[in-house]
């Protein structure tokens, strides 16, 4: 009597789906989190806006990813490096490597503290800080 063996095929099938799993959770890219916070961030003279385009603004000036190093750079040199915040106000559908990114950037100019700024509970939507 004569039987199909199905374990090589059932293995295959497996590392398959495991394949399959792993991808599906590294090409989603996580959703910005709604935080909730009481108190507002430290003032900083520095402030970089993210919108939901990902396009950077810092300062006065739109500037791309790869710019952001120079723009904060240059602050830094307009200011006599005597800054270390930087606050960053980004759009909840922001990509969120984008601020990885421009967090980078202000570390490689000696720009060390973060403030993330989101609406605070309890006042008009309108205002951020």
């Amino acid at each position: 009597m004569s039987t199909i063996n199905i374990t090589p095929f059932t293995d295959v099938l497996l590392v398959l789906l495991i394949i399959f799993i792993i991808l599906a959770s590294v090409t989603k890219e996580p959703k910005m989190p709604d935080a909730k916070n009481k108190e507002r961030v430290n003032p900083s003279q520095i402030v970089v806006l993210i919108n939901e385009k990902s396009e950077i603004q810092i300062g006065p000036s739109i500037v791309t990813v790869q710019g952001a190093k120079d723009a904060f750079q240059a602050l830094q040199d307009q200011t006599g490096h005597k800054f270390k915040s930087v606050i960053i106000k980004a759009d909840p559908k922001a990509n969120y490597g984008t601020v990885l990114q421009v967090m980078d950037a202000a570390k490689q100019a000696d720009l060390t503290d973060f403030g993330l700024a989101n609406h605070i509970e309890g006042t008009p939507q309108g205002q951020n800080s």
